[in-house]
């Protein structure tokens, strides 16, 4: 631009400027104050998006445990030397301290003694046990045993069934009538088909016990010489699953219901052919499950959805107690008391504390007291523990000493709530404990409740490994199947079944079970005293 056009366009702009209102002063501070609070939300949402940074760090590279120090295990902080002195315990001695570094003996013969033992003698023969000095006979004078584990490697066999027809040769030439006799067998588990009842139980535990997916098995299947597609194993397990052994979770979901206990959970499962649904769509696998009185039981309930709808059809026939996480689906269920999770609320303000920044002091003494407050009473139910408490003594322990700090506990939430950022971690911490407050003070009401949905956490857990290996279900009857299997083979690790033996055990009888009826299919249920020694762990855990 030459200066002669630079001078033109400076004098329109500024008949263009001098042409123009001015902003009067309320104008001007109604943008600032707007400015301002553009200026706030952009600092909160800032600080949300550092907060999430530092928590995906932490679960990405930080420690995935969940336990506090053990100075927090107290609201005392700060007078760690006062709280723990106690001028009564005698001071060690360098032999305690030696004896306690010492490894306890015997370990390896606890871990051998309840393995099938092979002995295997080196001895002389009679003819050498002669002295080479004297000629005199050599006697047994001491013995050196050394133990070693063998491995015997999967064997694939072919068990051929021949049924033996018997008649008369009287009879066939002389009677108008010739008695035929027949010698019973055991009824196939899968009719016209190459399934054993040892076949169907070492695949289905294969996948749902250790994470195997179909397509390996084919590869092992095939190193052992057998030609075994996914597809045939795939028509074994429905079969299975679906035609025998939901005559035991029927069973078991009928036990289940009359409990007073009950933990429950739910993580996602991607089913790919669902009627009207995308394979993309997300479907859920329901945990349910009895807490520690009664015959432990777990089952899935597999549903295309999140909807309140079905936990309150599998509990149309329970009342009692269930004890949940946060989720607001349970909310609708009659008849029943939700108990909250104390660790979802620790967990909270843990993550609240790993989010803030190292500059956030107030905030993190803020954070520190209600893990604090979560901790006591995480320990008052250690030390019940320990001390293996019953039911009432347990109920008492908390009326006198956890009723206490939930009390003040409540106090300091509402103290601390108008004080915290609503949206940050440190905020919604706080506000989940307000809003879930009365689950979780509801622990209070029963000896036999227990502190936290860990029960049904540890329970929902072998799912979530397993899902990592085979990623998705085909379709919904494949879905139905595994929730199926996948509680009898959980519930049977609960009540110290193995769960190889059992199911074969399971295959072996109810295909030959007539009349099917709820008190013989009851002896078959994973507590049932009925079962033989071979289906029960026997080994030291």
């Amino acid at each position: 631009m030459r200066d002669k056009d630079r001078v033109l366009y400076y004098n329109e702009e500024m008949e263009n400027r001098t042409a123009a209102p001015s902003p009067t002063i309320e104008e001007l501070r109604t943008e600032r104050d707007a400015l301002k609070k553009q200026n706030a939300e952009l600092m909160l949402k800032l600080k949300w998006f550092e907060e999430q940074f530092r928590l995906s760090q932490k679960r990405q590279f930080g420690a995935s445990s969940e336990k506090t120090p053990p100075e927090q295990l107290t609201l005392q902080l700060f007078n760690e030397a006062e709280s723990e002195s106690d001028s009564k315990v005698p001071e060690p001695t360098v032999e305690t301290i030696t004896y306690k570094r010492k490894k306890s003996q015997g370990q390896r013969q606890e871990k051998l003694e309840n393995l099938p033992v092979e002995v295997i003698h080196y001895t002389l023969p009679e003819q050498e046990q002669t002295c080479s000095c004297c000629r005199g006979t050599l006697h047994d004078m001491s013995t050196e045993v050394r133990e070693e584990l063998k491995i015997i490697p999967p064997q694939v066999k072919v068990i051929r069934h021949i049924r033996h027809t018997y008649a008369c040769r009287h009879c066939e030439r002389h009677a108008t009538q010739t008695p035929i006799l027949t010698v019973p067998a055991p009824k196939a588990v899968f009719p016209k088909s190459l399934a054993s009842p040892s076949a169907m139980a070492y695949i289905m535990c294969q996948k749902y016990l250790d994470a195997q997916p179909l397509y390996r098995q084919e590869q092992q299947f095939k190193r052992l010489g057998v030609a075994l597609s996914r597809q045939t194993m795939a028509n074994w397990l429905l079969y299975g699953a679906n035609h025998w052994l939901q005559l035991i979770y029927n069973r078991m979901k009928a036990k289940l219901v009359q409990q007073d206990i009950l933990h429950a959970d739910e993580s996602t499962l991607q089913v790919l052919k669902e009627p009207g649904r995308p394979a993309t769509s997300t479907s859920y696998l329901w945990l349910y499950r009895t807490g520690h009185v009664g015959p432990p039981i777990v089952l899935y309930d597999y549903q295309t959805t999140r909807a309140s709808k079905h936990p309150v059809r599998f509990l149309a026939d329970y009342k009692g107690y269930l004890q949940v996480d946060g989720y607001a689906g349970y909310h609708a269920i009659k008849n029943v008391t939700l108990v909250g999770c104390w660790a979802h609320a620790r967990r909270k303000f843990s993550e609240a504390l790993s989010a803030l920044p190292d500059s956030a002091k107030e905030s993190a003494v803020i954070a520190k007291e209600g893990l604090a407050y979560c901790n006591q009473l995480f320990k008052i139910e250690q030390e019940l523990k320990k001390i293996n408490a019953s039911d009432e003594e347990r109920y008492q322990t908390r009326l006198n000493q956890s009723q206490p700090i939930t009390e003040a506990f409540s106090t300091w939430l509402q103290k601390q709530a108008p004080k915290v950022l609503p949206k940050s971690a440190l905020g919604l911490a706080i506000k989940y404990c307000r809003v879930q407050w009365d689950k979780l003070v509801a622990f209070l009401q029963d000896g036999r409740l227990e502190l936290d949905n860990n029960r049904a956490e540890r329970s929902i857990k072998p799912f979530v490994m397993g899902r990592k290996n085979w990623l998705f279900s085909n379709t919904p009857r494949g879905a139905v199947a595994s929730s199926t299997i996948y509680s009898l083979i959980e519930t049977a690790k609960e009540n110290g079944l193995i769960p190889f033996q059992y199911l074969t055990y399971l295959f072996e009888q109810l295909p030959n079970l007539e009349p099917q009826t709820d008190e013989i299919l009851d002896e078959l249920l994973p507590w049932s005293s009925s079962l033989p020694d071979i289906c029960k762990i026997s080994f030291p855990q």
